[in-house]
């Protein structure tokens, strides 16, 4: 497929104003909610509260994307990656204060010493020992504060716009940064084999002299499984806006699996004809053993509050359950400008 759909109808027909996004990473700041380990955590105390084997550990980063940390934070610590935890990606181009877990059992002595070399590079925001390593998802949700700069759009309109979304949420749309470049990673997809995807090498993925085989371990194919499943998704969706039945209480859509759709009748039918108009993704499904899963179709922000800092400037505060991005609710109102990929072309330039 040469070109491939990267932006989706909106529940109101079409975007009513723009904005600049991340202008500066100080207008973007994401907060992680992991209330299990957010209180009794003063990294002040004489001893990190809490027992367990895993030092857990909330870090304000900038400029620094999750996995670059979490690979510091193990070789700060002399443990392994793996022994590193954490409970989902946050934005490079951002302030984002998330947890890790570092495996370090019968080392509660040397907690601050380390916790001080860590805040040499990341300031600390708290501490706190627990029995188990940090899962991706366990978070209960992110809070945010955006602002948008050069906002165009009347006020009023723009007002009425965010007290709808608060009532009744935008379209639960996965974004287009998880599709690629210009949707490269879906024309990655439509060229992989499916019958190599559930194929496991006797040698266990190594070749002569026992290296890796270069691509064994299936990251990259499941990068581009996750792009075809979450645009197929995105595809049913945009119809349901299309014909107004996204926001209907409780419906959600398909993320496809083996066997497709759990859907049944009419509805089974629409998402089968939708998914069947891109037989190059849709024949990626059939042997993957993927179990098909339902996805919400409409995403509403907790706790939805905004202000006006200036004519031209906008700060809103929410919160969002794991798995929902808020460029995706911000688009349904918004043309966004994200200043942070124009920074990142400069500096690749």
């Amino acid at each position: 497929m040469s070109q491939w759909r990267l932006d989706w109808p909106t529940s109101g027909g079409g975007r009513i104003a723009s904005g600049r996004l991340k202008t500066t990473p100080g207008d973007f700041i994401v907060d992680e909610l992991l209330e299990f380990l957010e209180s009794g955590s003063d990294v002040e105390a004489d001893a990190t509260p809490g027992s367990g084997e895993h030092l857990c550990l909330k870090l304000e980063k900038v400029g620094d994307n999750t996995e670059y940390v979490a690979r510091e934070l193990a070789r700060m610590a002399d443990c392994r990656n793996f022994d590193v935890g954490f409970c989902g990606l946050k934005d490079r181009h951002a302030v984002t204060r998330q947890w890790f877990s570092l495996y370090r059992p019968g080392c509660e002595a040397q907690d601050a010493s380390l916790i001080e070399d860590i805040a040499a590079r990341w300031p600390v925001l708290a501490a706190s020992r627990q029995a188990r390593k940090l899962r991706r998802g366990e978070h209960k949700g992110n809070g945010f504060i955006v602002t948008l700069r050069a906002v165009t759009g009347e006020h009023e309109v723009i007002d009425r716009a965010l007290a709808r979304l608060a009532d009744i949420g935008a379209p639960n749309y996965f974004g287009p940064q998880r599709f690629g470049n210009g949707g490269a990673n879906l024309d990655r997809a439509v060229h992989l084999d499916p019958a190599t995807l559930n194929r496991r090498s006797r040698s266990g993925g190594k070749g002569r002299g026992g290296k890796k085989r270069a691509g064994s371990d299936g990251s990259k194919n499941v990068l581009y499984f996750s792009a075809a499943r979450s645009w197929l998704f995105n595809e049913v969706l945009a119809a349901r806006v299309e014909d107004g039945s996204w926001a209907e209480a409780g419906a959600t859509g398909p993320l496809w699996g083996d066997g497709g759709t759990t859907a049944s009748g009419p509805l089974e039918t629409l998402e089968r004809d939708i998914v069947a108009q891109t037989p190059g993704l849709a024949s990626l499904f059939s042997v993957t053993r993927m179990k098909p899963e339902r996805r919400p179709l409409a995403v509403k922000p907790e706790r939805l509050s905004w202000q006006w800092l200036a004519d031209d400037s906008l700060e809103l505060t929410f919160v969002l359950s794991p798995g929902q991005y808020a460029t995706t609710i911000l688009s349904d109102i918004f043309e966004l400008e994200d200043m942070s990929l124009s920074r990142h072309n400069e500096q690749q330039g």
